[in-house]
């Protein structure tokens, strides 16, 4: 019998940097389309079949990614189809603000939003990915030169204004929402998933310090963390507010990695002159890992642009994370606003 092999995956990002405006200033974009130690890891082939490499969960049918940037802010909220994500990451906007990327594969929402505008970030990391379809609500004029050589599939409000619809009973911005399956269906030869640097399987030995909650803070938006036991699941508030979902109950995930980076200004910024923050995802770096109740002081590495990130153990073993969603704070030891 062959042995099961780990399941790796790369974090890669994009090799240009890419200027985005604030929310209140987006304008659609025309742009062209441009294991740990006495632990046993999750087999790439089980009895079951397959797992996916976003989630470690049995998988018989690998399918296209499709990324979509999500509001996040009071103003959006209950978000709708993030519950059908892979991967969901946070990351520092404008003023200090956060907005969301979501990554579907293994399943497809059949709507999700409010869909808004890319920022700098995005490209830093839809790359790892291939060429996945990135659905966004508009970026700034400068941008599109960049969006235009980025590695995506461009399937956004402009290129694609059959899959959006303004859902009722929201205001605009924030009543921008989209067609899952119409979304993918404007970029058929998008990539589909693969090995991203995740690994899935059994929790470190050692190591863990038993957590009830976690706190993630940057300069205008906190997130927390609860764990709960009948649930074996991270239950996610911000801002003092339960994460509620337009589809019911409250967000969560088994897996939630706070992955800290270095955020500074970029050269551009919004008509209110805040700068668009540019998180730096190269290099090396700490990072806590939430899974089972407990926290797992980790590292991450990442070469350079093509190559992505790796996630171990302070003893330099695979950091495993628990089959499921995962979500992956981008965020800083002393939040600062570019």
């Amino acid at each position: 019998m062959r042995a099961p092999r780990m399941i790796t995956v790369t974090l890669a990002g994009a090799a240009v940097l890419l200027p985005v405006a604030a929310c209140s200033s987006d304008k659609p974009a025309p742009g062209a389309a441009p294991q740990a130690t006495a632990t046993t890891p999750v087999a790439e082939e089980t009895p079951q079949g397959k797992t996916h490499p976003f989630t470690g969960l049995p998988n018989e049918n690998v399918k296209p990614v499709l990324a979509v940037k999500i509001e996040n802010t009071a103003a959006g909220k209950p978000q709708l189809g993030l519950k059908s994500a892979d991967i969901v990451y946070i990351e520092q906007v404008e003023a200090g603000l956060t907005r969301l990327m979501a990554i579907f594969s293994s399943k497809i929402p059949a709507k999700v939003g409010p869909v808004r505008s890319a920022r700098i970030s995005d490209l830093h990391i839809v790359p790892q990915f291939g060429k996945p379809a990135f659905a966004y609500s508009g970026v700034q004029s400068k941008m599109l030169p960049f969006m235009a050589k980025a590695s995506l599939y461009d399937v956004g409000d402009t290129r694609n204004p059959g899959a959006f619809f303004r859902q009722p009973g929201r205001v605009a911005p924030y009543n921008l929402f989209a067609n899952g399956k119409q979304l993918l269906s404007k970029a058929p030869e998008a990539s589909k998933a693969k090995d991203i640097g995740f690994t899935f399987g059994d929790p470190p030995a050692q190591g863990g310090v038993d957590k009830k909650s976690w706190t993630v803070r940057w300069p205008a938006a906190r997130f927390t963390f609860d764990w709960s036991p009948a649930k074996k699941q991270w239950l996610i508030s911000q801002d003092g507010k339960k994460d509620m979902a337009a589809e019911g109950g409250q967000q969560s995930a088994p897996t939630v990695v706070i992955q800290y980076v270095q955020t500074v200004r970029s050269q551009f910024h919004d008509f209110h002159q805040s700068y668009t923050p540019l998180v730096k995802s190269i290099g090396k770096g700490k990072a806590i890992v939430l899974r089972d109740g407990k926290a797992y002081k980790a590292n991450w590495e990442r070469a350079d642009e093509e190559h992505g990130t790796t996630f171990t153990t302070e003893d330099g073993e695979p950091m495993n994370f628990a089959p499921g969603q995962v979500w992956v704070a981008l965020a800083s030891r002393k939040p600062v606003t570019p």
